[in-house]
């Protein structure tokens, strides 16, 4: 993960914010349940083909010398309780995911770090909530980038329950405002295929989903996740009653690549 820091992908421009201000601390607030409805929608096709541009690379395939600040948080966690079996919680406000959260933290989740394995759901929540406090709490931010729990959204819960997995999207999309102007909803999701992941950002009032993978390929390769995600996106419109002009496009957006 740390070869894929500092490349750059090409993204919408409006969407691009180099004067965010230094957020501020707000209180916490209680979120609520996220209720659940059935309702079938069709999916939409997707436009192949078309790609942004980026400075793609390889990402190699061993670790190399670790960071000075990796070495450091190894020997810090290293020398606390957490390498004994302590946790620590973290708690999100509803301001994250649009309904309040937490996560646990512990041994396991530092070693997926300091190992290079596979990441689990809290490593990548965390992250999320990272930025969230750090870039975007309480200014502009907050009204153009939501994210999507991977707890909620994911392979394996598709399998299960695809119309369950639908409608908590859509009660998603909702707790996000009228999402008239252009915004992304960022969903980290993990192919249930030795814990791969991709990340999907989908545009409500463009009609369009940005893909990212460091595999080869593109969103063909989990039809059920396109189809839950297409879903979601009209039967939102639908309940708003927004005009769907137009089908939803699902673009490939070069990343650095994995070549394994």
């Amino acid at each position: 993960m740390r070869d894929a820091v500092g490349s750059f992908v090409g993204w919408p421009s409006d969407l691009i914010f180099p004067d965010a201000e230094t957020p501020t601390r707000p209180t916490h607030k209680v979120g609520k349940g996220i209720s659940r409805r059935i309702e079938s929608v069709a999916s939409q096709k997707e436009v192949p083909g078309r790609k942004l541009k980026s400075a793609a690379k390889d990402i190699p395939t061993t670790s190399g010398t670790k960071s000075q600040i990796m070495m450091r948080l190894e020997k810090m966690v290293d020398e606390s309780d957490i390498m004994h079996g302590a946790i620590r919680t973290i708690d999100f406000d509803e301001g994250v995911f649009g309904a309040a959260h937490f996560e646990i933290i512990g041994k396991e989740d530092f070693q997926q770090l300091f190992e290079h394995t596979e990441l689990g759901i809290a490593v990548i929540h965390t992250y999320i909530w990272y930025m969230y406090v750090t870039l975007m709490r309480e200014n502009e931010l907050c009204n153009r980038f939501n994210f999507i729990a991977a707890s909620r959204i994911n392979a394996t819960l598709i399998t299960k329950n695809p119309t369950s997995v639908k409608n908590d999207l859509v009660d998603r999309f909702m707790a996000g405002g009228d999402n008239t102007t252009p915004s992304l909803y960022f969903l980290p999701f993990n192919s249930g295929n030795g814990g791969h992941w991709v990340l999907v950002a989908m545009d409500l009032s463009r009609l369009i989903v940005y893909y990212l993978d460091s595999l080869s390929g593109d969103w063909s390769k989990y039809p059920n996740m396109k189809k839950t995600v297409d879903a979601a996106i009209i039967k939102f419109r639908t309940k708003k009653n927004y005009r769907n002009r137009k089908d939803i496009t699902w673009i490939r957006v070069q990343c650095p690549q994995q070549n394994n």
